[in-house]
């Protein structure tokens, strides 16, 4: 691995995730970074900066980023729509599919359906190294607005916010932090148990990616594609487990698959809903079913998952949301819910997708990966540090898996597909779960990171 070109993509990267929504439209999930706080006058001016002549254009121009509604996905298993306007510097946020919790007190009353609205304001001055990028960037103020059950729902401010939620703009794609949640339930106290009870955990943020284009064209799906998958169950003390399937979709969305799991991202066919993107009733569950001693408190199969066929550089890009349903009321509990990145199950050989990523990952950290032949290395982008290399290997059984092998003798894979990439190690990797968004007994494998090409 050369040592310039890793250190010349730290530099490239080094000043935030800007470029992961930004760079040349390339779409990712990326994950927010700690900016600088600040209040009062220390935040400088709120309209756009100036942009420097010398810059290429990032995103759209100011008055036209209001034209845009990203609809996308979150890894809370939240499917939002999101509009910037960057004149007024104001945002609006629907959560149309959630499984967050409104309070504590009831698991029952999500966040879908809400709508909130708050003020905007572009990073402090020197957060970003160009103006250009700091035009692009928006970090989501207090939001407020009405709640499904008729209350009023209200998200944090800038001041006093360490990891506050942080949108970058980009041609065709949005990325960044949607406002996160603390999530924490009593449960129903039982006979001889407790009834989904969840653990207190903090989550600054929510990994995001939406669209500025979609399409319910159907026709733009069938052929057989590579899923990796990752999903979180807080009734089984927030594991995680990550894996992969290859699924067959025809023109009427029923899927099938070779794996011997079967579909792991879909259940029954999908059905076109009034918001722009597909559902499917009784997806399977990763997480150690019900009965399981994991996660003995689930009681069947209520989930549900929304395919986003989202359209980036000329490529459908599916994006699939798990949203799990817990309503103890009704003894249903399947809190299971994550997201999953499909990618054409087509040939890729070595230098297929040779390039730098930046994005999100499973340690609710900003990282970024350079990929080169035989080799992968992640990068902390604070400190332009390698910090573990992955060796590759493009012999898989299955067209488009990239093995993938790291230090410690974790296996995993890959895929990528229209300047995307996706990985899953069963270890951990780049120091775990970052502090803010765990427990001290939260697990840090497997690993699961999606970025965005920004070079080649």
């Amino acid at each position: 691995m050369s040592h310039a070109m890793t250190r010349g993509l730290a530099m490239a990267i080094a000043a935030a995730p800007i470029l992961i929504a930004c760079g040349g439209g390339k779409a990712g999930d990326p994950s927010p970074v700690t900016p600088t706080q600040c209040s009062g006058v220390s935040c400088g001016p709120q309209g756009a900066p100036a942009s420097s002549a010398t810059t290429a254009t990032l995103c759209p121009a100011t008055a036209d980023i209001v034209k845009s509604k990203y609809l996308g996905g979150a890894g809370s298993g939240e499917v939002v729509q999101l509009n910037i306007d960057a004149t007024a510097m104001t945002y609006t946020l629907k959560w149309l599919e959630s499984p967050i919790p409104l309070t504590s007190a009831s698991v029952s009353v999500t966040r879908k359906g809400t709508q909130i609205a708050g003020p905007v304001i572009h990073p402090p001055a020197g957060m970003l190294p160009t103006d250009e990028q700091t035009r692009c960037a928006f970090i989501l103020g207090a939001g407020s607005g009405t709640a499904s059950n008729g209350t009023t729902y209200t998200t944090p401010s800038f001041v006093n916010n360490p990891n506050p939620p942080m949108v970058l703009v980009g041609k065709g794609v949005a990325g960044g932090g949607i406002p996160g949640a603390t999530v924490e339930y009593a449960g129903i106290n039982l006979v001889v148990t407790t009834l989904g009870a969840v653990t207190k955990r903090h989550f600054d943020f929510y990994p995001f990616l939406g669209f500025a284009s979609t399409t319910t064209d159907l026709s733009r799906l069938p052929g057989t594609y590579n899923a990796l998958l990752y999903h979180l169950s807080p009734t089984a003390n927030y594991e995680t487990i990550a894996t992969n399937a290859v699924e067959t979709f025809d023109a009427s969305g029923n899927c099938t698959s070779s794996s011997s799991t079967g579909c792991l991202s879909t259940g029954k066919p999908l059905t076109l809903n009034s918001n722009g993107y597909f559902d499917s009733s009784t997806p399977p569950q990763i997480v150690p079913g019900t009965g399981a001693a994991a996660n003995p408190l689930r009681t069947g199969n209520f989930g549900t998952a929304h395919m986003i066929l989202g359209q980036l550089n000329g490529a459908t890009v599916p994006l699939v949301v798990r949203t799990g349903l817990a309503n103890p009321d009704t003894l249903q509990v399947d809190d299971e819910s994550g997201i999953a990145m499909l990618a054409a199950a087509t040939p890729l050989a070595s230098g297929g997708f040779d390039g730098g990523y930046v994005g999100a990952d499973s340690n609710f950290k900003y990282t970024a990966t350079l990929v080169q032949g035989a080799a992968a290395t992640f990068i902390n982008p604070s400190t332009s540090a390698p910090e573990s290399t992955v060796g590759l290997g493009y012999g898989a059984s299955t067209p488009g898996l990239v093995n993938v092998l790291d230090g410690n003798g974790h296996t995993g894979l890959a895929i990528a597909s229209g300047g995307l990439y996706a990985t899953v190690i069963q270890g951990s990797e780049n120091g775990g779960i970052a502090s803010t968004s765990a427990n001290p007994d939260t697990p840090s494998a497997p690993y699961f990171g999606i970025g965005a090409q920004i070079s080649k």
